[in-house]
């Protein structure tokens, strides 16, 4: 019987013969290492005999998982991993079909180690560089089996994370093998990145793994897989952006769900060198933004309710629209300020304003729409500008800029005007004092507030130079509306003090005060009706910016005279305090008509005692007027038809010898329209008119501008030549004129010393 098999055996091919050497009696005592140097030579020696030797292992290996030998599988795999290292001839596809049919096996075992096992020789084998391309190879079994233990469950704590991390290095071997393959299917389709990109996601979000997760893989080194899974990520974020818009109908639970994960995500981008551009972004932003704005006002989604139409929540919307605000704030905060500068400009530039260039919508939902629109977009900007660092306000509020948003704070609704005042503030307060004026008061020493005051640079003197005048008369115009409440009065007196810390000289100093002095006024006049609640508003506002200039000042006799007045206030009228209105529950007055002069700051007091101490004296003793501008026409709200008929008497100056008088003309709603439009027309036309020019500069040939800048040149040389022949051509001759060659007249010059003059010039 012995012989019998002895003889098979002998009968056995030669490859099968050198694969069962390889194992030892014993699984126990390892790789017979000799026999295996024989079995390389062989499959060296022999390539076309690979496939064979590959198909044997495969055999041998199967069975050896079935008996759960387990001992023999590890040989077998060492064997197989011995061979791919060694040989690579063109015959290697064909093993290689064989190896990973049987770290499939392997991976389909419900032992771990088993799966280990297998995902490391695939890895070993995904290291290797083939020499001879690879046509009916595929790894989408590998894809998923890899994928599913990285969701690894199992009940052992420490088993579960070595499952998880095979399962990522599985995946790893996948796209290094893959990814520059032609001739497999692509890995970045989404069939793959469905399964894969889940997988890093679902290990990276727990806390105790996340900040060893590419440590304890290593996957830094080779570096291609963490640059690739990263990129997936980082690009992710433009996917995001179309997903928003896609989901623009969704639920506004779901879209607020979207908006977040931007929120938390784009600070990854924020650079803007990798992922979509920053003001793509912010588009996509604010188009949502106005979308849920029409979805809340329409209560539906196409813009009218049907039978079957979803009917829009309210408060979902409103949840939605603060998601995007918050968005908007946490990316900007991370931008440099160059980038935020122009998402600044970009967000005003979308905010809708009544002026020539920016028709609003009409009716009663278009004026909901326009005021939820400023609204949202002002609490847009708001957000961007909290934190804003700039050391030039040129650049952080060029005139672009602040004319639209400077419109936007005489516009009717108090909601937006605090808006406009707020974002004011974060702009102008560089040092972080803005909270120290959050309360109005009349402190007595405001070293207690300990500021942080720099000297005003030059940058910051050229800007007041240039928008002083503005800022004033929106501040002028600000205290006299009607609707304000004491968080606009708040906001007005830390405007003040801010531009007096961070932006004031001399020139500007002065200034303020005669503003405040002007409000003073508003107060004590009252031409503008206002209630008693607002004029002792503004006699407060006025009393506590003047302590606080004062003392900034250091000008003893200007404290003195601010501290009598307000000590007098405090006996005779604490109502005109800051301490008494600016409460939760104001005490005031029922009267506030023949206020005595001992209770007002007086502008002669005040310029005498700053005129003494170097101040210009002269502007001081100057009430501030401020000058309307068109600005101010486009966005007053009563109308020009409660004029019904003004009586104006014109004085005719053509003749200065006869006064007359011309007859009254009497100016109705009509001719004043009339004079409105066509002041607006020659307006445009004028405006037309610079544009052309401008486009014609940007957009002309070379040649062109060259050729009318050469005519232009002509034309003036002419007319030099002309004023130079005028001025300069001597006088003519006494003598008269002679003829020219041609028959005309000429003038002929003689010397001085030739003429002949009259006896009554000799002396």
């Amino acid at each position: 019987m012995y012989g019998v098999c002895g003889c098979c055996g002998a009968l056995r091919p030669r490859y099968k013969r050198l694969v069962d050497n390889i194992f030892p009696e014993d699984p126990e005592d390892g790789l017979v290492k000799t026999n295996m140097e024989k079995l390389t030579f062989y499959a060296l020696s022999a390539p076309e005999k690979l496939d064979r030797i590959g198909a044997y292992l495969s055999e041998r290996l199967i069975r050896d998982v079935g008996r759960h030998r387990y001992g023999y599988v590890c040989i077998a795999m060492e064997a197989l991993d011995q061979l791919l290292m060694a040989c690579h001839c063109q015959s290697i596809n064909l093993f290689v079909e064989s190896f990973l049919k049987m770290v499939a096996k392997l991976l389909e075992s419900e032992k771990p180690n088993l799966q280990i096992l297998g995902t490391n020789s695939f890895v070993k084998f995904a290291n290797i560089e083939e020499d001879t391309p690879s046509y009916h190879r595929s790894y989408d079994f590998f894809v998923s089996r890899f994928s599913e233990m990285c969701h690894s469950s199992h009940e052992d704590l420490e088993i579960k994370t070595k499952i998880r991390m095979s399962g990522i290095k599985g995946l790893q071997g996948v796209v290094r093998k893959t990814v520059n393959d032609e001739l497999q299917a692509n890995i970045w389709d989404p069939q793959h990145m469905d399964k894969i990109v889940p997988s890093l996601l679902f290990n990276l979000q727990h806390v105790e793994e996340a900040e060893s997760h590419l440590d304890n893989h290593s996957l830094w080194e080779p570096k291609v897989f963490a640059i690739r899974c990263f990129k997936i990520i980082m690009y992710s974020i433009q996917q995001l952006l179309s997903h928003l818009d896609a989901n623009s109908r969704s639920a506004a639970t779901v879209r607020a769900g979207i908006v977040e994960v931007l929120s938390e995500a784009a600070v990854i981008a924020a650079t803007g060198s990798v992922g979509p551009t920053v003001l793509e972004m912010f588009n996509t932003l604010l188009r949502q933004l106005r979308l849920s704005i029409d979805y809340a006002l329409t209560g539906s989604y196409d813009g009218a309710i049907s039978l079957g139409t979803k009917i829009i929540k309210e408060h979902e919307e409103r949840m939605f629209q603060e998601a995007v605000i918050k968005t908007i704030g946490s990316f900007a905060s991370t931008l440099p300020t160059y980038q935020r500068s122009e998402v600044i400009l970009f967000i005003m530039s979308k905010v809708p304003l009544p002026s020539l260039h920016h028709p609003m919508e009409t009716g009663r939902t278009g004026e909901n729409r326009n005021r939820l629109t400023q609204i949202m977009l002002l609490k847009s900007l708001l957000q961007v500008s909290t934190g804003f660092q700039s050391n030039n306000m040129m650049s952080a509020l060029p005139s672009n800029f602040l004319d639209r948003l400077l419109s936007t704070a005489l516009m009717e609704d108090a909601e937006i005007r605090l808006f406009v005042l707020e974002i004011l503030i974060s702009f102008i307060d560089r040092h972080g004092n803005r909270h120290k004026f959050s309360t109005i008061s009349t402190l007595s020493d405001i070293s207690i507030l300990k500021l942080k005051v720099d000297k005003c640079s030059r940058q910051d003197t050229i800007f007041m130079k240039k928008h002083s005048q503005q800022l004033y008369r929106h501040i002028y115009l600000s205290c006299k509306e009607e609707t304000n409440l004491q968080k606009h009065y708040e906001a007005l007196y830390g405007l003040l003090a801010l531009i007096s810390i961070e932006l004031a000289n001399e020139e500007v100093v002065v200034d303020l005060i005669r503003l405040v002095l002007a409000v003073q006024d508003v107060a004590q006049v009252n031409e503008e009706n206002l209630p008693v609640y607002n004029r002792c508003a503004l006699y407060a506002l006025g009393a506590a910016y003047l302590n606080l200039i004062s003392q900034l000042t250091t000008v003893p006799a200007f404290c003195q005279h601010i501290h009598e007045v307000i000590e007098t206030r405090k006996k005779e009228a604490p109502y005109m305090l800051p301490e008494d209105v600016f409460v939760e529950r104001p005490r005031l007055t029922h009267n506030l008509d023949g206020v005595v002069i001992e209770l007002l700051f007086r502008q002669s007091k005040i310029s005498e005692v700053l005129g003494g101490s170097g101040y210009n004296a002269d502007r001081l003793c100057v009430p501030y007027i401020p000058q309307l501008t068109d600005e101010d026409r486009l966005s007053k709200r009563k109308s020009i038809g409660e004029t019904i008929s003004l009586q104006v008497e014109v004085e005719s100056r053509n003749s200065p010898e006869k006064e007359e008088r011309v007859p009254a003309e009497e100016i109705t709603y009509e001719t004043l329209k009339k004079a409105i439009v066509d002041s607006v027309a020659v307006e445009e036309q004028e405006r037309e008119r610079r544009r052309q020019v401008v486009e014609k500069f940007q957009k002309a040939p070379f040649e062109e501008i060259a050729a009318h800048c050469g005519a232009r040149a002509s034309l003036l040389q002419s007319k030099l030549n002309q004023i130079f022949e005028i001025t300069i051509r001597p006088p003519p001759s006494p003598s008269g004129t002679i003829t020219a060659a041609y028959g005309q007249p000429q003038n002929h010059s003689i010397p001085v010393y030739e003429m002949k003059f009259p006896d009554l010039c000799v002396y």
